[in-house]
């Protein structure tokens, strides 16, 4: 049923939780794990005036790599065969078309990783790809644990 599965991350806790199912389906389903990280554009255009837009970028773009190479370790630890992949974009525009254009038939993501005023003034990058996604998507809500 599943071949390829895409588990979207920002590093966030909310997002590790659904790594964990991810990995998981991968492994009943023998599938092929993409792990995708987004440096959001925004984050880099609204960077402090001391800072360059370059500077930001880069240090977004190693934490973002740091973070998908963890997740492929703890996939190949469950015998699960994982892509890494950090994109600039806009993290939503990323993930759906990230998804189409690599045949993913299924997305796993956490409900958000973003809290407080910067989820309400961004939105839900969650809930604008449930609504335009092309493949189904299973949401994770962080556990309370």
């Amino acid at each position: 049923m599943y071949e390829r599965i895409l588990v979207p991350t920002d590093g966030s806790d909310c997002a590790d939780y659904a790594v964990e199912h991810a990995i998981d389906i991968a492994e009943q389903y023998g599938a092929e794990l993409h792990v995708l990280s987004v440096v959001d554009s925004r984050d880099v255009s609204h960077s402090a005036p001391a800072i360059s837009p370059q500077q930001v970028e880069e240090t977004l773009r190693e934490r973002a790599e740091s973070v998908v190479e963890a997740i492929a370790d703890r996939a190949a630890d469950a015998g699960v065969e994982a892509v890494t992949v950090v994109e600039p974009g806009i993290p939503d525009d990323v993930v759906v078309d990230y998804a189409v254009d690599n045949d993913c038939d299924l997305i796993v993501m956490g409900t958000h990783g973003r809290t407080g005023l910067e989820r309400y003034l961004l939105g839900s990058v969650t809930e604008r790809t449930v609504r335009r996604s092309a493949v189904p998507v299973l949401t994770v809500r962080a556990s309370d644990e």
